[in-house]
């Protein structure tokens, strides 16, 4: 397919990420889909170290996903490596993608020092193609780790991605400060249920496997899980966590509630909120970013449903590309949904606008204010449905033409 545009909501620049001691990568051009780019990302660890990983809920799920929940069982164990394809998800390819995997693991494992039990595989492009070993076994002997960067290594994970995506920050654990790096690609066929969504987390605290996998389910469902671009789950969605231990000096800890873990806790959450983001504003065709936050419902669950039905609805998400304030379309969103609102009482915001409230448009609503907020880059609805506490934030995308062109594009 063609180069694809750099996405307007796109940061300024990629940013600088540090190294993670004790995790290493390198990247490689294999020639597998693309050309003149690469498109194999290797992760290696200095031995097995703990791990998590949280993936796709499809009951299509992909090779590589079928070969990461062998390797960690309940989402938690060791990994020395990760070995990492796009251009083809090696989805829907029977026992030969299970046989594909079962090499590639074997053989990065040999390539490591390490048995296959230690390597977790994640593959990302188009869904029902053999996926053929050979390109990316003859790229194995020329690994030359750490001689990528992070954004190198952000690259060879692109699809359809228009910009690299990565995010870091560091944290406090008794007298050391941590660093926790992670690169993510997404740009289509987005809402996470845990797009074609792959997202690989570093650091270099010490946890254990246990904790690791509830800290990541964690942040997990507060980021990856708020977002859609086209309502699409893929079968290959992945989120993989390593944790080294290596340059610190407090004892492994093993239950994510230890009150040690607090700063830790809130970093991973701004890191995976931050590439969760980043996913959003790299959507196919995307003009806006948009923030939808729903407040008064009965619980956090339901305010999370009624989110994702104004964020899914193509009438509300080409009304925005068009930078039309048709509210009334919330209100049909939300009232599909099938939770509880209270009509005579709802309200609604756009961008800092009252819109409506007690079952009718607030007599200040004025069109113009509405369609000035509707012509910028970032869009923020409010909803408050008015039946109880429950609260959450959805972020998602317009949908314009350009959304049609790539996928209609995306296999030629």
């Amino acid at each position: 397919m063609a180069v694809l545009a750099r996405s307007p909501l796109a940061p300024d620049h990629f940013p600088d990420l540090p190294p993670v001691p004790g995790i290493a990568f390198a990247v490689a051009e294999t020639g597998a889909r693309y050309k003149g780019r690469v498109d194999l990302l290797a992760i290696r660890a200095e031995k097995p170290i703990p791990a998590a990983g949280v993936f796709t809920r499809s009951l299509m799920p992909s090779a590589a996903v079928d070969w990461c929940k062998s390797v960690l069982p309940d989402g938690a164990g060791h990994l020395a490596g990760i070995l990492v394809n796009a251009g083809n998800a090696n989805a829907f390819t029977g026992k030969a993608g299970a046989l594909c995997n079962e090499t590639l693991a074997r053989a990065y494992a040999a390539h490591l020092g390490c048995t296959p039990d230690a390597i977790a595989l994640a593959s990302t492009g188009v869904i029902g193609e053999p996926l053929d070993p050979a390109p990316l076994l003859a790229a194995l002997p020329g690994l030359a780790f750490n001689s990528a960067d992070w954004e190198q290594a952000a690259r060879a994970i692109s699809t359809t991605d228009t910009f690299p995506k990565g995010a870091s920050a560091r944290a406090r654990i008794d007298g050391d400060e941590v660093v926790i790096t992670g690169i993510a690609k997404g740009s289509g066929m987005i809402q996470p249920d845990m797009a074609t969504m792959l997202g690989f987390i570093c650091t270099n605290a010490a946890i254990a496997p246990e904790a690791l996998i509830d800290l990541l389910r964690e942040a997990v469902g507060q980021s990856f899980n708020r977002i859609t671009v086209d309502s699409d789950t893929s079968t290959s969605d992945s989120i993989l966590m390593l944790a080294s231990g290596c340059g610190v000096t407090h004892a492994p800890i093993s239950r994510a509630d230890d009150p040690r873990l607090d700063d830790f806790r809130r970093q991973l959450k701004a890191v995976l909120i931050d590439l969760a983001h980043q996913v959003v504003r790299d959507g196919e065709g995307a003009q806006k970013f948009i923030t939808i936050r729903i407040t008064g419902a009965e619980s956090e669950s339901a305010a999370q449903i009624i989110g994702f039905a104004i964020a899914n609805s193509p009438l509300i998400k080409t009304a925005i590309a068009g930078c039309d304030p048709n509210w009334g379309r919330i209100i049909m969103a939300v009232g599909k949904s099938g939770q509880k609102a209270d009509r005579d009482r709802l309200k609604i915001w756009l961008g800092d606008q009252l819109v409506a409230e007690d079952g009718a448009r607030h007599p200040a609503y004025s069109e113009a204010i509405a369609a000035s907020h509707m012509r910028g880059q970032n869009i923020a609805i409010h909803v408050d449905v008015a039946v109880g506490e429950g609260a959450a934030t959805v972020w998602t995308c317009d949908l314009t033409h350009g959304y049609i062109s790539i996928n209609a594009d995306y296999r030629s």
